[in-house]
């Protein structure tokens, strides 16, 4: 195993300490595992707080800024954070109008994020929850009791975001989150394993010319293994199955998210995209809003995910409202 690090046991530790090097706009509390907003927003407003396991970046540290978290509470990698962290960080931002949490559906965030709740709640914090569930992939795996929450995340965060920027009560916020969540499927190809430090070797075997079809983004597993083909096979393929699953017809616009799982090269994902773009002009149906990139990454897994949210002129005015995160900024 070649990696940039110091110990597998100080990965998540060293690399808070980075992060807080890097973004004196965010304040990070390396002990208990939280990051927020260095400046907090003049005026009372709903707080926006999420978290997983680290490996995952930029999600969540990198999405903390105005207009889209306030919090984000990094777990070890591919570990969700503990209760008390989560704690910890709505009573950071908590600012009277309520906190949201946007929680990606596995089995131990549930767990932790709902205990969270609860606490915060015999404290006088009022808290909703979004669950995050987009995958089509499967319904249930040994990770998760549903469908797991992947790439609609970003989405999730980013107009519910916007929307507390404005000042929206908690129940608007949370209601929007919900209806991005049930707006949005995903899918992903894996080309390759990720390798957590831990282990100090991949997740799985996958021979040279296989990929695994519906990979998760911890390594579980998809619906198969078939050979390697090229691109636009696989973005046809990838486009269909989650216009199979969804509500989309000819005419309707939506939000497209090309996302790299950690390991491959934005030239590839380009490619990835523009097949995408072809494949649903196919189908009639309209790209109104892109996104190309790294935000929902399984460590150094090369692959992709494309994530189809079905827009609205309301979500992308909330789409396209201003963002100021270390991974997403829009003026």
């Amino acid at each position: 195993m070649k990696k940039l690090i110091n110990s597998p046991e100080s990965v998540l530790a060293d690399a808070l300490a980075g992060v807080a090097a890097a973004h004196p706009e965010l304040a990070v509390d390396v002990p208990n595992r939280v990051i927020t907003r260095a400046v907090r927003p003049a005026a009372p407003k709903v707080a926006l707080v999420s978290g997983g396991g680290s490996g995952h970046e930029p999600l969540h540290g990198g999405f903390v800024g105005p207009g889209m978290l306030d919090a984000a509470c990094p777990g070890e990698v591919f570990t969700s954070p503990v209760p008390d962290q989560v704690l910890t960080a709505a009573r950071a931002v908590d600012s009277g109008a309520g906190v949201l949490l946007v929680v990606k559906n596995y089995t131990g965030d549930v767990m932790n994020f709902r205990l969270a709740a609860e606490l915060a709640a015999e404290e006088g914090i009022e808290v909703r929850t979004v669950l995050v569930d987009d995958d089509v992939a499967v319904r249930d795996s040994t990770w998760t009791a549903g469908r797991r929450g992947t790439g609609a995340t970003v989405l999730v965060e980013k107009i519910a975001g916007a929307l507390a920027e404005r000042g929206a009560p908690l129940a608007e916020v949370a209601a929007v989150g919900e209806r991005v969540n049930a707006a949005s499927r995903s899918f992903a190809v894996a080309l390759t394993a990720a390798t957590v430090p831990a282990a100090g070797k991949p997740g799985f075997d996958l021979p040279e010319d296989e990929i695994e079809v519906g990979v998760g983004i911890h390594g579980e597993p998809g619906r198969r293994r078939e050979k390697l083909r090229p691109a636009r096979e696989l973005a046809a393929e990838v486009v269909d199955t989650v216009l199979a699953d969804h509500d989309l017809a000819a005419g309707d616009e939506v939000i497209a998210l090309v996302n790299g799982l950690g390991g491959t090269p934005l030239l590839e994902l380009y490619i990835v995209f523009g097949e995408v773009a072809a494949r649903l002009a196919e189908h009639g149906v309209t790209i109104a809003r892109s996104l190309v990139g790294n935000f929902v990454t399984s460590l150094d897994m090369a692959g992709f995910s494309l994530t189809l949210t079905k827009a609205d002129a309301g979500l992308l005015e909330l789409w396209d409202a201003p963002v100021a995160t270390p991974a997403l900024h829009r003026s």
